[in-house]
């Protein structure tokens, strides 16, 4: 079991880790928007702006508001395309009891072919970044360049180096059981306490917590559960495709600042030519904690 790599404090330290970056992801729920301009069965997408394309991946239990400053920044330069998923804040999830990650890679595969779109650049957060990273190991030919941001190619590389997908199943496997077994008011609990390691920002703790109950708990469990055993890592020597990785440090966070970054180099060690970019002062939502070390992160990633 994964709890087998922890010890006291370090206990306290992982589980407020797996709630933070699994169960409340999200920037706000309530704004109205356009209707999206291409739907499908896992996902839908919501096209802004001319010039190259960018895809904006959000991650787990998210919207694509999530990179709404983002959108409205690039737009006038770019055309971005705004992915929402199945299952999150408050889209209808279609999935029953299938499997999440793999076919909303292969939907968003699909995307870029039926959009005659020529290796865009992608951008995707958490699980979005995830999400890109077996994007690119399987259809290269689509992607032109990748960005992640604080998101690993094993996420249960954290609880240690000898993590495996098969140590980290029986903790994934209870991650998901809770999320379904909670009581309405004590799924809202925890997103309240999750909140507040995703982001220092008080306004976007409210807003991750609103767009985490907006989300179907069966899908938000399902994702738990692959996200937690999904391993990247063996098909990073062969990619061929650019890839930044933006990772969030903070002193008061959950993990020293020395840990964050040294988990980030032995996981990406494997990757050719990976560039890693440290964000000090931010939790997991680099995008809203350091908007401006974000946005030149961005503008020297599409360079």
């Amino acid at each position: 079991m994964l709890l087998a790599f922890l010890g006291g404090r370090a206990v306290a330290r992982a589980l407020v880790i797996v709630l933070t970056a699994l169960l409340g992801l999200g920037i706000a729920v309530s704004v109205a928007r356009a209707q999206p301009d291409y739907v499908a069965d896992r996902l839908t997408v919501e096209v802004v702006g001319q010039g190259p394309d960018v895809i904006l991946a959000p991650g787990l239990a998210s919207s694509r508001e999530a990179f709404r400053p983002l959108a409205d920044r690039l737009k006038p330069t770019h055309r971005v395309h705004l992915v929402q998923l199945s299952g999150f804040a408050g889209q209808p999830w279609t999935g029953g009891e299938g499997p999440f990650v793999d076919p909303a890679v292969e939907a968003l595969a699909t995307y870029i072919r039926s959009a005659g779109l020529r290796q865009p650049a992608v951008i995707g957060h958490s699980m979005g970044g995830l999400s890109g990273l077996l994007l690119a190991q399987r259809h290269p030919e689509l992607v032109g360049r990748l960005m992640t941001i604080d998101s690993l190619p094993f996420y249960s590389a954290m609880f240690g180096p000898t993590a495996t997908s098969a140590s980290a199943r029986p903790f994934a496997d209870r991650m998901a059981a809770s999320v379904l077994s909670a009581s309405p008011e004590a799924f809202a609990a925890q997103q309240t306490a999750a909140a507040k390691g995703l982001s220092r920002t008080p306004a976007m703790q409210e807003t991750i917590v609103a767009w985490s109950l907006a989300s179907d708990r069966k899908a938000v469990a399902r994702a738990i559960s692959e996200v937690m055993t999904l391993d990247a890592r063996p098909g990073l020597a062969a990619m061929k495709t650019p890839v930044t990785a933006l990772y969030a440090v903070d002193a008061e966070g959950a993990l020293p600042p020395a840990v964050v970054g040294a988990l980030w180099m032995r996981e990406y060690d494997a990757l050719p030519g990976v560039k890693l970019v440290r964000v000090e002062g931010s939790r997991h939502f680099i995008m809203a904690d350091q908007p401006e070390a974000f946005a030149k992160a961005v503008d020297g990633f599409l360079k």
